[in-house]
């Protein structure tokens, strides 16, 4: 099991309705190392979240790509350049959105 960071759970609260957020949650937590490729658990999970923008259909193809290859998540979900820790914290970063309001 993948342990969501605060940040990327509040990120979920921002982009999804109140109860489709915990089953997002849910399933995210529910990942294992395995199906994150080696890769930082955040990282994947944050993939799968900014392509979701907060659809949950798009989150179940995320999830069902993710059994074919962790890879092709990360591009989708604009983390697979060297940068991704710089654009993880740009799209976590919970003052943006009150920046921007």
């Amino acid at each position: 099991m993948t342990e969501l960071t605060r940040r990327l759970a509040d990120r979920i609260g921002r982009d999804f309705p109140p109860g489709t957020a915990e089953q997002v949650r849910g399933y995210l937590e529910g990942l294992t190392a395995g199906d994150c490729g080696g890769q930082d658990g955040e990282r994947v999970q944050a993939a799968v979240v900014l392509f979701s923008r907060g659809q949950w259909e798009r989150f179940l193809d995320m999830l069902e790509q993710l059994e074919v290859d962790w890879r092709d998540v990360l591009v989708a979900g604009g983390l697979a350049h060297e940068d991704w820790p710089q654009v993880l914290d740009r799209e976590l970063d919970q003052r943006q959105g009150r920046q921007e309001a």
